[in-house]
């Protein structure tokens, strides 16, 4: 997967997108997931499937079905970059290990501008209060965007 990972990163050079995430799915399925500043359009699709699907056969990558797809709102962070970039962003949080019994946390993504940058999440305890949980990269089992989205007067 790692062979797949760098040949797709490397073929996608020239392009002005960001390669988030390649996945291997059931039945041959090989998904890519770019990003663009702006956010994806399917012509950037369109073109990442043409360039990977002639680098693959030259690299000789068996798959059966090419997908190229944009993260979503719900994009996955999943550098240290995907952090500074969308600081200031609702996210959902997974850490590792749990502190003060839970490991799931929603809230405001901090980022220092230091190097490296201090992380920290801005989120409310179940009575309402507001915290601060400050943890590392390391720390991280998976992260996500969790946006608010406004469907007719109604928030998610």
């Amino acid at each position: 997967m790692a062979d797949i990972l760098t040949v797709a990163q490397q073929a996608l050079l020239g392009f002005d997108v960001e390669l988030v995430d390649v996945e291997r799915a059931p039945l041959g399925l090989l998904r890519v997931v770019i990003d663009r500043p702006g956010g994806v359009r399917i012509e950037d699709c369109e073109q990442v499937s043409r360039q990977l699907s002639h680098v693959f056969e030259v690299e000789n990558i068996d798959y059966k079905r090419l997908e190229v797809s944009s993260p979503g709102v719900d994009r996955p962070l999943r550098r240290l970059a995907d952090y500074v970039r969308f600081a200031g962003e609702r996210i959902e949080l997974r850490l590792r290990e749990p502190v003060d019994s839970r490991k799931t946390f929603t809230g405001i993504l901090r980022a220092s501008g230091d190097e490296p940058p201090v992380l920290s999440l801005d989120w409310e305890d179940p009575s309402g209060q507001p915290r601060t949980l400050p943890f590392s990269f390391d720390d991280v089992d998976r992260a996500r965007l969790d946006p608010v989205l406004d469907f007719k007067g109604k928030k998610r």
